[in-house]
């Protein structure tokens, strides 16, 4: 069976992103796992971002959709319309591009297998919930000043809050794809989202200066949490946990964790969500000490290389 794989420009046509937004629903609802990240799904609005789209349509339904950020990307086809070659169809339209499998699924595998791709990176999705969760939701042991970001800013400006923000982030993720290497622009777009509460970003700040001298406080790490709307009863999530690099090594990752569970139990979350990469051996066996469980895959496959 053959299919009109159609190149688009969603960003310009809303009528069309919100079809796309109601077929990622669909499917979210159907396999219990997004289909799209949180980028991916900004990209069907935000010019921005660059992205490129191809979908499937069938009597203006939309079928199956594939999107490219320029470095990896994502697809998904409808629970009704499966089992047929969309996925393929939609695999070979941007390949060789790496491409997300969110949830890792039987249809995933198999076109993976017949394509002859491997998985390069592994994605886990943790969860905490309950007893588990309360007794980690404790408020942090440090010496160092525990402010949100709405505190922080009414303190020590907005300037010097989001110029420390980004030095901690991309101190902290110097190595990651996706997090590192930000600038200002980069930061505000990911406050712009409306799930963003300036509460829900916890600092911890070095207001003695006792690393940099500097007169204005330093920031050691922070503690970026979401909490999750779109189904009821919401959840957390642990977004983003970073450490400056001065301030490694001096046990505030636990506290920094913490702060952030507490936060989102006084928000009345009974369950939190983290993602952290499943060779991240160190930090996967902390998270599950600390009661977190396995609760998703997520996976890239690329062409294998000979």
């Amino acid at each position: 069976m053959t299919f009109n794989v159609q190149s688009v420009n969603i960003t310009d046509s809303a009528e069309l992103a919100a079809a796309v937004e109601a077929a990622a629903q669909e499917t979210s609802k159907h396999d219990g796992i997004d289909p799209f990240s949180e980028q991916y799904l900004f990209g069907l609005r935000d010019p921005r971002l660059g992205h490129k789209h191809w979908i499937i349509e069938q009597e203006g339904q939309v079928e199956a959709i594939a999107a490219n950020d320029g470095s990896s990307a994502e697809l998904f086809v409808v629970p009704s319309a499966r089992r047929q070659g969309r996925g393929t169809a939609l695999y070979e339209a941007v390949a060789p591009t790496p491409v997300w499998a969110h949830g890792n699924f039987e249809g995933a595998q198999a076109l993976a297998k017949a394509k002859g791709l491997d998985i390069t990176r592994h994605l886990l999705v943790m969860a905490i919930e309950s007893a588990a969760l309360k007794a980690a939701a404790q408020k942090p042991e440090t010496d160092l000043e525990v402010a949100n970001y709405a505190e922080s800013v009414e303190r020590f400006g907005k300037d010097h809050v989001q110029n420390q923000w980004l030095k901690a982030n991309n101190e902290a993720f110097s190595w990651h794809p996706e997090q590192g290497g930000w600038d200002l622009d980069r930061l505000q777009r990911g406050m712009e989202p409306d799930w963003f509460d300036e509460r829900d970003v916890i600092f911890f700040w070095d207001v003695n200066g006792e690393t940099s001298g500097e007169t204005q406080p330093e920031m050691a790490g922070f503690h970026w949490t979401k909490w999750h709307e779109e189904v009821d009863p919401g959840f957390g999530e642990v977004y983003v946990v970073g450490l400056a690099d001065a301030y490694r090594g001096r046990r505030l990752g636990g506290p920094l964790l913490n702060a952030g569970l507490q936060r989102m139990t006084e928000k009345g979350a009974e369950r939190v969500i983290l993602y952290v990469e499943a060779d991240n051996v160190p930090a996967v066996k902390a998270y599950e000490r600390l009661g977190f469980d396995i609760a998703e895959n997520h996976v890239v496959y690329k062409t294998q290389t000979r």
